[in-house]
């Protein structure tokens, strides 16, 4: 059983990436990334890769209190660091420390702003969400975001520090929910490769409420899983993860759902071994009330008119990004058919030059990672289904199946942002296949290697040639 990546894939990895970037910058020179865009692609995965390699082996042999604390501590000067860059190169580039095409960050912190005021003046949160005109689904971390302009006069900077401590313990939660799960071994690699996945790390520099929501999804799931295994129990733990998963409708309501979607799936199909049947039947009574007080409101509402227009929103939106302006016109070819097969592996990476995309160009190396690392991810669900043992892991893959096939059937199948509280649980199913591999199974390792080659310079064609571009 592995207990850290191998040389073998790490070095593999970076090859292939520089491969891809080469070939792609060749055959598409005129179009070719900006040399900065390289760069930070090329960071992101040697200083991923590299590290996973080198501290799954070094950390290995550390007591869980010391790898806890180095998890911890590590994650929080990577963020830490990343959020000091971010804000100069940013400020630098447009005298705000805000990102390319910042519209939703600046959005965010608008809303927050007049939130305060809100709050100063005595009126409450009431004009704000009338403002809504019913749309909750994205008022969790406006509101939240207000209040914490209240007590520090609207610093951008506290913000951010928040979101490198949300970061760091967020890599703490995985950690403790893949032990629990899968092992300590697993649970360390999985801890590892969170704390340096760059689209985690990236998000800690925005004003975007990613890092929130990740923590929060990390949190429900952890919360859920100590809850259901836990032979002794009470309010105090059934209380916890079903607070967190009316948070999170706040926060994108999809997301509640599939928090509450994977928490009775668990509770119906686990495993005796893992959650006995008389507590079984107390947290269902738990679990159907509380869908019940959110079936009575306006989430429900939102739930169901996003579930009824799934299919037509996505088309609208394909066709509608195929006909504007630097648009794609492949974009109305695609549809649930072609997203859903390749979701876990999705998005693919921007490495050519299109306007108005900077940001998926700067955290290109990002998506790579991803997309290599989804080979331990399909090698770990072929083993729980060949050898039986899915119902031991029903939460973690319902959750995960559940919210990524709902991504594939929206209009966002392709939008990075939307992928990413699936991201940590894709890390540790990415560490217990990685635990599981054989020599047998480089054969298929080398295949998939092939495949995201061919996709990678595929893909990149196509964001050319359905503008015109190639």
């Amino acid at each position: 059983m592995l207990n850290f990546i191998p040389k073998y894939f790490t070095e593999k990895a970076i090859l292939l990436y520089l491969g891809a970037l080469l070939v792609i910058s060749l055959v598409f020179f005129s179009r070719a990334l900006p040399l900065m865009f390289m760069t930070f692609g090329f960071v992101e995965v040697a200083a991923f890769f590299y590290f996973a390699n080198t501290l799954t082996k070094k950390w290995s042999s550390f007591s869980q209190k010391r790898f806890r604390l180095n998890l911890f501590y590590t994650a929080l000067l990577i963020r830490l660091g990343w959020f000091i860059f971010s804000y100069f190169f940013y400020t630098a580039r447009y005298g705000i420390p805000f990102e390319f095409e910042a519209r939703d960050s600046r959005g965010y912190d608008e809303s927050a702003v007049w939130i305060n005021n809100l709050i100063v003046a005595n009126q409450g949160f009431k004009p704000f969400l009338d403002s809504l005109k019913g749309g909750y689904s994205d008022a969790g971390y406006a509101i939240y975001l207000g209040i914490q302009y209240y007590f520090t006069d609207n610093s951008i900077i506290i913000a951010r520090l928040l979101k490198v401590l949300y970061g760091a313990l967020t890599c703490v939660l995985i950690y403790k929910f893949a032990v629990r799960n899968f092992g300590e071994e697993v649970g360390r690699m999985a801890g590892i490769f969170c704390m340096l996945m760059p689209n985690m790390i990236y998000y800690c520099g925005l004003h975007l409420k990613e890092t929130e929501m990740i923590l929060l999804t990390v949190w429900f799931m952890e919360r859920a899983d100590a809850m259901l295994r836990n032979k002794n129990f009470n309010f105090a733990e059934i209380a916890p993860p079903l607070l967190l998963a009316g948070l999170l409708f706040f926060f994108r309501t999809v997301l509640g759902g599939a928090a509450l979607f994977a928490l009775f799936t668990a509770l119906m199909f686990s495993s005796s071994q893992v959650v006995g049947w008389g507590k079984r039947l107390v947290i269902t009574v738990w679990v159907i009330g509380t869908v019940f007080y959110f079936v009575g409101g306006q989430i429900s509402t939102e739930v169901e008119q996003a579930w009824k227009d799934k299919d037509e929103n996505q088309a609208t939106s394909m066709e509608y990004r195929a006909k504007q302006e630097n648009g794609n016109s492949f974009a109305k070819y695609a549809s649930t058919a072609v997203f859903a097969p390749i979701i876990f592996v999705m998005p693919f990476p921007t490495m050519v030059y299109t306007d108005g995309q900077e940001n998926s160009q700067l955290l290109h190396g990002g998506y790579y990672v991803k997309n290599f690392m989804a080979f331990f991810v399909l090698l770990a669900f072929i083993w729980v289904i060949k050898n039986k043992k899915w119902r031991d892991y029903t939460l973690i893959g319902s959750f995960t199946i559940g919210y990524l096939g709902v991504i594939a059937m929206s209009s966002f199948a392709q939008a990075e942002r939307f992928h990413l509280p699936a991201l940590p649980f894709l890390l540790i199913m990415a560490a217990f296949g990685l635990s599981k591999m054989t020599n047998s199974d480089k054969k298929y390792f080398k295949l998939y290697m092939i495949f995201v080659f061919i996709a990678l310079i595929a893909w990149n064609y196509v964001k050319l040639a359905g503008r015109g571009l190639a």
